[in-house]
């Protein structure tokens, strides 16, 4: 027989002695005002903090009105807290000579403390490719770990989403460009930051991260001599001839060298301007018709200069 009142619950002392307002609030994310000392960078953080001119406008904001938008950051076993996002703040309130900054204290096993962490810094305005590389890497990485693809659907029949489509979701680029730019980490740092520095375009350097880091090493010295860089046509021959292990010094250089038939080389351009020769034709002729005609008496000269020879 089931005994009268054996299902009550009885309330705790804290929510017999607290009033609604103070048990919701219990429930919310307190923002706390840390000692910088306290705080660390997160281990393998892709993103550089740089002391640019959008750094030092973050550190004249802080000195007249403080860190607006708190740091989310976790505990570290070893104590302190470990900054997941607001590093730039945190380097900023360093610069402005202020001790503490207001932060959110989250409980984050370390994938979810990843995905976080990218998703934070990729709404950034200028971030350098290397810095994407790397972060959407580790975002893939620790998506692929939490198993998300059982979790997520892209359409109403459930249609399981692939790990870079989660990567490219919270991104704002496509499944390919996030692909394009995870493969980047397979080139030498060498050329990794000729990348970062615009020398080399994104799609070649795609190409190139094929080779071996010894083809890659040897490629690197064929451009510092030469003064050049490829095209993704040439880089898609280096990709190929490695794949066939020939991808040798003299082949670098013959393919680097050779032109396509189909590409006529230009022709040097002579330029005069309309002001020079306007006054010798009449009122309201084109520069075409000044450029057939001007052409005409050339070809009129040389007849005579040749019968003049002759």
């Amino acid at each position: 027989m089931r005994e009268y009142g054996s299902n009550i619950i009885l309330p705790s002392l804290d929510n017999l002695f607290s009033s609604e307002q103070e048990r919701q609030d219990a429930k919310l994310e307190k923002i706390q005002i840390l000692p910088l000392s306290e705080l660390h960078p997160f281990e393998g953080h892709p993103f550089q903090v740089r002391d640019d001119e959008e750094m030092d406008k973050m550190v004249d904001s802080v000195k007249e009105y403080g860190v607006m938008t708190p740091a989310i950051v976790r505990p570290r076993r070893d104590g302190g807290y470990e900054i997941v996002a607001g590093h730039r703040r945190c380097h900023a309130s360093q610069r402005a000579g202020v001790d503490t900054m207001p932060c959110i204290v989250r409980e984050l096993d370390d994938d979810t403390a990843i995905i976080l962490m990218v998703d934070s810094n990729c709404q950034r305005e200028h971030i350098l490719p290397s810095e994407k590389a790397k972060a959407y890497q580790m975002k893939l990485e620790a998506i692929k770990r939490q198993g998300r693809r059982s979790d997520l659907t892209s359409s109403q029949v459930g249609t399981k989403l692939r790990a870079d489509e989660c990567v490219a979701q919270g991104s704002g680029e496509s499944r390919n460009q996030v692909q394009r730019y995870i493969r980047l980490n397979n080139l030498t740092p060498d050329l990794m930051q000729l990348v970062d520095d615009g020398r080399l375009k994104t799609t070649p350097a795609v190409e190139l991260s094929y080779l071996t880091p010894e083809e890659q090493e040897e490629f690197l010295s064929y451009m510092e001599e030469e003064g050049c860089t490829p095209s993704l046509s040439q880089a898609q021959k280096l990709k190929a001839a490695s794949k066939e292990s020939v991808l040798t010094k003299d082949k670098i250089h013959g393919i680097m060298s050779a032109r396509s038939p189909s590409v006529k080389p230009r022709e040097p351009q002579l330029t005069i301007a309309v002001s020079k020769v306007e006054r010798y034709f009449p009122k309201g002729f084109t520069s075409d018709q000044m450029q057939n005609l001007i052409v005409k008496l050339l070809e009129n000269y040389y007849r005579k200069r040749q019968d003049y020879e002759r």
